[in-house]
């Protein structure tokens, strides 16, 4: 049985990655956005800015200048994380890769230019409407080795050993069930897989209250694992050589972060 605190949060973040795709479709000079899609002052992820500024929302900041030229202009200011994490995933040619909460599709599209005709970018997101934005931006880029579906990152809709490389871009601390997380980014990953990921994450000496009391669940903060914490996580989940870095500050105590790790082979 789902536990409703759970079940609530979950609705929670739906409902705001669901205004988050429309803001993109129908512009609203009134609605900020940032990390997660959420407003400055929630979540303390950077600078808040309009949904459709393409120079000021967070998550485009992380891209080097000229990566995201020929996307859609919807993926690109649907873009709503806090890194980049093909950086992360040197992705290389030929090469399978998923993308958790893949949102508006900007890092799937990137995936697939990295990968090439040879190799097929995933994309998984539980939000109606940010599915249909993915899709509909896949068909604009004209990408073909890309698809979307629709899911839970808490259980994957794809088989054992599917993807060579996991991807996901300030998603994963939304989860309320981050063990299943972890442990799902282990069954879809071939052995040798890795992960490539950025996140939000705090320092060690902050608690689940302090995090609580620094930001809401779905700006961000409040869900947001420590470092070890994510370190004992991958190593439960079978991870080896784990790796949690610290980018950036994004509020006092957490951090963005890039996670990496590797499913022996």
């Amino acid at each position: 049985m789902t536990d409703p605190a759970s079940a609530e949060l979950r609705d929670e973040v739906r409902a705001r990655y669901a205004e988050a795709a429309r803001a993109v479709v129908h512009p609203r000079p009134d609605l900020s956005a940032n990390c997660c899609g959420s407003s400055a002052s929630d979540s303390g992820c950077g600078t808040g800015s309009a949904a459709l500024d393409t120079a000021g929302a967070f998550g485009n900041l992380h891209y080097p200048d000229g990566e995201t030229d020929g996307l859609p202009e919807e993926a690109v200011v649907a873009s709503l994380g806090c890194g980049n994490p093909l950086a992360v995933a040197l992705l290389r040619e030929g090469e399978r890769v998923l993308d958790l909460g893949s949102g508006g599709g900007i890092d799937v599209l990137l995936s697939a230019r990295r990968v090439g005709p040879t190799g097929f970018a995933y994309g998984v997101d539980m939000t109606d409407e940010m599915l249909a934005l993915a899709r509909a931006n896949a068909a604009k880029a004209g990408a073909a080795n890309v698809e979307f579906r629709k899911g839970d990152i808490e259980a994957l809709p794809l088989p054992d050993a599917a993807v060579d490389v996991v991807i996901s871009n300030c998603v994963i601390n939304l989860s309320t069930d981050k063990p299943a997380v972890l442990a799902e980014m282990f069954r879809v990953l071939v052995p040798g897989g890795r992960v490539g990921i950025a996140d939000v994450v705090s320092e060690d000496h902050l608690s689940p209250a302090d995090r609580a009391a620094a930001g809401s669940y779905s700006g961000c903060i409040a869900g947001a694992l420590s470092r070890t914490e994510y370190l004992d996580g991958l190593a439960a989940a079978g991870f080896a050589d784990a790796a949690v870095t610290f980018t950036s500050e994004a509020a006092p105590g957490l951090h963005s972060a890039v996670i990496r790790a590797v499913k022996p082979g």
